[in-house]
C-alpha cells in the first residue's frame, strides 16, 4: 500500500464514522516504531506506521486510523482533542477506536539501567534514578528529610573478578 491508497482510506474512514471530511495529508512514516500513528495539531496531517499494517493487517490499523482522526476532529471543532480529555474518550468509545496501538512483535521498550540511588538520611527510603541528580533539589516524599546520591553497585555480569 502506498501514501495515495493511504490517503483514500483515511478520506473514507473519516466520511464512514465521523460523518466529516479528511482535508488534510495523510502519510506513512516507516520510523514509528513504539506508536501506531500520529496527528500534527500545526498542519492537521497524519502519519501511520506501515510496520502496524504489516505485523497486524487491516483491522488493527483502521482503528489506528480512527484513533488518529479523533484527535483530528476535535481538536478542528476546537473539543479536547488529548488523550485525557473526556470528549476524546467518548468519540473513541463510539467509533470503536483503540486508545493504544499493539506492541510490535520484538520490539521490546528499552529500559535504562538503574545508576544512582536517592537515599534518605532520615527514614532510609531509597528511590532509583536513572540520571544523575541533584539531591539538594528534592527531599524525601515519606518524611520530607534530605537525601544523598549513591552510585548502584554494577551488575554481577558486569563485576570483575579478583583473578
Amino acid at each position: 500500500m502506498n501514501d495515495q491508497e493511504l490517503q483514500r482510506w483515511v478520506e473514507r474512514v473519516s466520511l464512514a464514522y465521523f460523518d466529516r471530511p479528511f482535508r488534510h495529508k495523510a502519510t506513512f512514516n516507516s520510523r514509528l516504531r513504539a506508536t501506531g500513528g500520529r496527528y500534527f495539531t500545526k498542519s492537521h496531517d497524519i502519519e501511520i506506521s506501515p510496520h502496524q499494517l504489516e505485523a497486524f493487517g487491516v483491522e488493527e490499523t483502521e482503528a489506528i486510523i480512527k484513533h488518529e482522526l479523533c484527535h483530528y476532529h476535535l481538536h478542528l471543532q476546537r473539543k479536547g482533542f488529548q488523550h485525557r480529555d473526556a470528549d476524546f474518550k467518548e468519540l473513541l468509545a463510539k467509533v470503536g477506536a483503540t486508545r493504544h496501538c499493539r506492541p510490535l512483535p520484538g520490539a521490546a521498550r528499552r529500559q535504562l539501567p538503574v545508576k544512582y540511588w536517592l537515599l534518605c538520611r532520615d527514614c532510609g527510603m531509597s528511590y532509583p534514578r536513572k540520571r544523575r541528580t541533584d539531591p539538594r533539589k528534592y527531599v524525601c516524599g515519606r518524611c520530607k528529610g534530605k537525601l544523598k546520591l549513591l552510585e548502584a553497585a554494577p551488575a554481577p555480569d558486569e563485576r570483575r573478578s579478583a583473578d
